[in-house]
């Protein structure tokens, strides 16, 4: 029979290892650094969707096309902001007003259902980690935001948030989701397919900028709104989007991604963008 103390001082040692393990983990950062004059060719995001395919048995073709800041159009950069975190250019990497909403909505739901995350946070997501949510994870990702935004000047952290996020089933970055689904380059975009792409980015493997249902359609509506009140596109730009049209969800939509749901999302504020064009 084991001696009570000599069990107590056993779990305690087992307490301690898994403590050092989890700090280990969250601190033991990615070469940040490289990123300032390097681009990266794969990420971790891209890495899971492949070992996923595999799992089910199919191939998954992935293509990421590299495009500098100034050759996507700037529609779509303002787009991307004002959809996804209209605090950018003022936030540290987090956006504790937005983490506060999703935390509410979170213990409301007694569950894991908003992220509230910077474009930041989805950048190290991406490159480092995968679309998993737990509380080790989050603190992972906390500990890389925090390096990024003090080691990369904003338009590089956009500029790379631009080349990697995820735009569909293998593609990935803006000149890749222009290809496929306008035929053009990401610098050719219009305003209205500029705004389609970036409204399907909460969900960006169930929904379609070409066929959308009616929530989709108005997400859209609101972000050309936001777009003329901010002076990004004429206020008399007439609207070329449909009105409604059928949702497409993928087979590969998985469970567990950081956005809400489309019939729940928040409203997001406009945003002060410093960069006009």
């Amino acid at each position: 029979m084991v001696h009570p103390a000599r069990f107590n001082r056993f779990v305690r040692w087992i307490f301690y290892l898994a403590l050092a393990g989890c700090l280990v983990y969250i601190f033991w950062l990615p070469d940040v650094p490289w990123l300032l004059h390097h681009n990266p060719t794969k990420t971790s995001l891209m890495q899971l969707r492949q070992e996923q395919a595999e799992l089910t048995g199919r191939s998954l073709k992935s293509v990421m096309i590299w495009k500098p800041l100034d050759e996507i159009s700037p529609y779509l950069r303002h787009a991307i902001v004002l959809a996804e975190d209209d605090t950018f250019y003022q936030h540290n990497g987090f956006d504790f007003e937005q983490i506060q909403v999703a935390l509410q909505r979170d213990w409301a739901k007694k569950r894991f259902v908003y992220g509230g995350s910077t474009i930041t946070q989805q950048l190290a997501r991406t490159l480092y980690l995968s679309p998993k949510k737990n509380l080790l994870r989050k603190a992972k990702e906390a500990a890389i935001t925090v390096y990024l935004e003090h080691t990369l000047p904003k338009k590089r952290i956009l500029e790379l948030y631009l080349n990697v996020a995820e735009w569909g089933r293998g593609i990935y970055g803006a000149e890749a989701a222009a290809r496929n689904y306008y035929n053009k380059s990401a610098a050719d975009l219009t305003p209205d397919e500029a705004v389609s792409l970036a409204s399907i980015l909460p969900s960006p493997r169930r929904w379609s900028p070409l066929s959308e249902h009616a929530f989709m359609a108005r997400r859209r509506t609101g972000l050309i709104e936001r777009m003329q009140r901010a002076g990004y596109i004429p206020p008399a730009l007439p609207s070329e989007l449909p009105a409604e049209l059928p949702v497409v969800v993928s087979p590969d939509d998985l469970q567990g991604e950081e956005h809400p749901s489309p019939e729940t999302e928040p409203p997001i504020p406009l945003p002060v963008d410093p960069q006009s064009n």
